[in-house]
Formats: structure tokens, C-alpha cells, sequence
């Protein structure tokens, strides 16, 4: 069997495009995944990195991620296994950290943590995620605690990607310390900053986005809790 090969995507006439859109259809909701043609301007963003996972030719696994400069932090789009028992998983976690070190490395700038979303089954009901096991909400949660991440403590929602202005229930947003792995909470400051770049490309964004947006800038610090 030839290595996993860790392939960037950055236009969607990649050939390997169409199939991890057909591998995010499979395992995601469909609120969750950017229609096809609308995939065109973010992959030519410099800023935007999508990997695919490929062997023997076949897209299994992809993660998308950006560093945010002047914030200093990462946002992990999405992590895809696509097959089980391959590794995918630390495959992925050990090559975008990699990637995302020399980024931070050649902009002369600091990695303060990252970002990521996570569905929380107990709040979102029963999800099918394309039978893929990996995939499964309790197990991805189970995941990114091993990683390091914490969920934020804030009721959180996020517009649907079909940017019709629905909200979107069920998910925590968490946050992965890289600068200093004890630290027990991040600035508000940071959070609403980084959902108000984040989202900036949905202009469509329902009213409990807002009001949640409006609520962290009335604090000072969001804690950190175990996911």
C-alpha cells in the first residue's frame, strides 16, 4: 500500500475537489457544506488551507483551517475521516499542525491557540455522520479533549452555510490553548472578533447570532470548560 499523501486543494477543478465534496455530503448535514460552485473564490484564498487525505488515489480524509494574523489564533473548518482504521485522523492532526506552525513561522507571528466547532449530541439529537464511526459526535468530542481543546462556556449558534439566515443549534465552540495549555479562559474580546471575521463572508445571519455576538462583548473573559 503507497503512503497517505497530504494534497492541497486550491482550485475546484482539482481533481481530488469533487470527491472530498462528495466525502462532506456523505458524513456532514447538509447545512453544513458549502454548495459546490460556491467552493471557487475561498480555495484561490491564500488564506484558506484545504488538505486531502489521499491513497491509492482516493480521497479519505480532508481538513480545512486558516491563521488569522492579527489575531493570532487558527480555525479548524472541518476534519473528514473518510474510512476507519486507517490512522486518518492523526495523519491530519499531525500534518495540519505542522503546516500551520510553518504559516505562523514565515508571517513572523505567535500561535496563541485554535478554534474549532463541535457538535454536542446531547444538544443536537441523533446525527448519522455517512456510518463512519470516526465521525460520530461522542467520539469526535472525545477527540479534541485528548487534543487539548475546551469548550467555551457560552451558548453558542452558528448561521447555516446555506446563508439563508437560519440559525444552526447543537454545537459548542471550542478552543484549543497553544501559547499556555493551563490557561483557564480566553478574552471576549478575542471570541466575538474572531465569529464577526469568521462569519463576515454570510450576510445573512439570524437574530440569535447577533444577540450572542452582542453578549460576549459584554464580557471580559469566556472560561474554558472540560468538553
Amino acid at each position: 500500500m503507497k503512503p497517505v499523501q497530504y494534497h492541497r486543494i486550491t482550485d475546484i477543478g482539482d481533481p481530488y475537489f469533487r470527491q472530498m465534496h462528495e466525502l462532506m455530503q456523505r458524513v456532514f448535514p447538509p447545512e453544513e457544506v458549502l454548495e459546490y460552485e460556491l467552493w471557487a473564490e475561498p480555495l484561490q484564498d491564500p488564506g484558506i488551507r484545504v488538505f486531502v487525505a489521499v491513497l491509492n488515489g482516493e480521497v479519505v480524509g480532508a481538513t480545512e483551517y486558516r491563521y488569522y494574523e492579527d489575531l493570532q489564533v487558527a480555525m479548524t473548518d472541518f476534519t473528514i475521516i473518510g474510512r476507519d482504521g486507517l490512522g486518518i485522523g492523526p495523519f491530519l492532526a499531525r500534518r495540519r499542525m505542522a503546516d500551520l506552525r510553518s504559516v505562523v513561522a514565515a508571517c513572523g507571528g505567535k500561535f496563541f491557540g485554535m478554534f474549532a466547532e463541535i457538535y454536542n449530541p446531547q444538544l443536537a439529537g441523533k446525527l448519522e455522520f455517512g456510518g463512519v464511526n470516526a465521525m460520530n459526535s461522542f467520539v469526535r468530542r472525545e477527540v479534541l479533549a485528548h487534543l487539548g481543546y475546551r469548550k467555551l462556556d457560552t451558548d453558542y449558534v452558528h448561521p447555516s452555510w446555506h446563508n439563508d439566515g437560519e440559525a444552526v443549534h447543537g454545537l459548542d465552540l471550542c478552543f484549543m490553548p497553544i501559547a499556555d495549555e493551563e490557561q483557564a479562559s480566553v478574552p471576549a474580546s478575542l471570541v466575538w472578533s474572531f465569529l464577526e471575521r469568521y462569519y463576515a463572508v454570510l450576510p445573512q445571519k439570524p437574530d440569535a447570532w447577533y444577540r450572542m455576538v452582542e453578549n460576549l462583548k459584554q464580557r471580559e473573559n469566556v472560561a474554558l470548560l472540560p468538553i
